[in-house]
């Protein structure tokens, strides 16, 4: 968030979030990279150490009680570590946005305070092999059997497949379409096979893989919310998903421009510094003119989602801030690469990594496409709304009143 908006108790949790970032060891991160380390715990419990996972839930819990417009600023601050340390971080606010907002009182002292606390781990079964976006097309099953279901099925791109202690779960229940979905914690020791670890072309070293569900007896007091109702789930779920997305992506890519532009000041070509030809410093100035943007349009969607909740206006703006804060990330690092040239291809510099892992933030929770549908959509409905306490500017026209001419069909 730019600073002029910030209270003083913001920009204190903004320094707090980056002195533990700047005691994140290199090694950490270049082992991540190099798939040496599948599931980096001591990560983790070290931000539960100093009270830095979900910032957002109660007290009571192990939160802090803040809001979206305070989590935005932790996120991009974590963002600047990349994606994958970004996204673990992350976790712990989506998982745990199903359990404070839709869980039962056992469920939140069983599995979200102990989340806050570092002592456990999750991750969130979405996508399954046969389909992406498809999120209503799910296969993955749950049948009632006593006092349990039985799930079956399989879910894939699954961040801490390898790692996680629970497991967010979708599952048909009932039925076709939408409100045949229930959500399910799934505790990992109950037969929950890590079938399969992707090799990642950035984002690496979060455990992320395919995760099989044979049989798996889940209590039914495990059940989120209620029978059928993982869709109302999901539609929450959405918000933390995207707007950890938006804010961690700002970060990155504020990481690359600050990289470049001290490159920039330092470098020389016919005897100048690079920083002083208007082909490399506009670049700069384009950069973080889009990155404030991207600020902005991400502050005034997580101040909408305080204020308002979940609702079709605060899903569009949520939808817009991811959208276009992934987008532009990828612009501005790309942009940063430019400026750098072939150094900047190599690992001397961070940046390609950086590019590496942008390249997922566009199409994870959520592609730029269905981020399109959702805008889209929300608008249609409130532009097509009836209002009268706007003007109609189509009849200011000087020929507003030829009906005639305006044909439709």
């Amino acid at each position: 968030m730019l600073d002029a908006l910030m209270t003083d108790r913001q920009k204190e949790l903004r320094e707090e979030v980056r002195k533990y970032v700047r005691s994140v060891p290199v090694q950490l991160l270049q082992d991540m990279d190099s798939d040496k380390v599948k599931y980096p715990r001591e990560y983790v419990v070290g931000l539960a150490s100093q009270n830095l996972l979900g910032l957002r839930f109660d007290k009571k819990y192990g939160g802090r009680g803040l809001g979206w417009c305070d989590e935005i600023i932790a996120l991009e601050e974590i963002g600047v570590l990349g994606m994958s340390l970004g996204c673990l971080f992350s976790l712990v606010s989506i998982v745990g946005e199903s359990l404070n907002a839709f869980g039962t009182a056992e469920q939140k002292n069983k599995y979200l305070s102990p989340l806050l606390k570092g002592k456990i781990f999750c991750a969130e079964g979405l996508t399954e092999p046969r389909g992406g976006s498809d999120f209503f097309g799910a296969t993955t099953t749950a049948v009632k059997k006593g006092d349990y279901y039985i799930l079956n099925g399989q879910k894939r791109f699954v961040v801490g497949a390898e790692g996680a202690d629970i497991i967010l779960v979708y599952a048909r229940t009932e039925g076709e379409g939408s409100k045949s979905i229930s959500a399910f914690i799934v505790e990992r020791d109950e037969g929950v096979e890590a079938k399969y670890i992707y090799g990642l072309l950035g984002t690496r070293g979060g455990g992320a893989g395919r995760l099989v569900f044979k049989d798996v007896k889940v209590p039914q007091e495990n059940l989120v919310l209620g029978l059928n109702r993982g869709a109302e789930v999901f539609n929450q779920m959405m918000i933390p998903e995207r707007m950890t997305s938006a804010a961690g992506a700002i970060g990155m890519a504020r990481a690359a421009l600050e990289v470049a532009t001290r490159y920039s000041n330092k470098r020389k070509a016919f005897g100048r510094k690079i920083r002083d030809f208007e082909g490399v410093s506009f670049k700069i100035a384009e950069s973080i003119t889009k990155l404030d943007a991207a600020r902005m349009l991400t502050y005034g969607a997580a101040s909408a989602v305080d204020k308002l909740g979940s609702t079709g206006y605060t899903r569009r703006l949520v939808s817009e801030a991811k959208k276009f804060s992934t987008e532009t990330a990828w612009e501005v690092i790309n942009n940063a690469m430019q400026v750098v040239g072939g150094i900047g291809y190599t690992n001397v510099y961070p940046i390609e990594k950086m590019l590496r892992d942008a390249r997922l933030s566009i199409i994870w929770t959520g592609t730029s496409e269905i981020m399109n549908l959702i805008i889209q959509h929300e608008y249609y409905k409130e532009t097509l709304a009836v209002s009268t306490n706007i003007r109609n500017v189509e009849e200011d026209a000087a020929e507003a009143k030829a009906a005639d001419e305006k044909i439709y069909e």
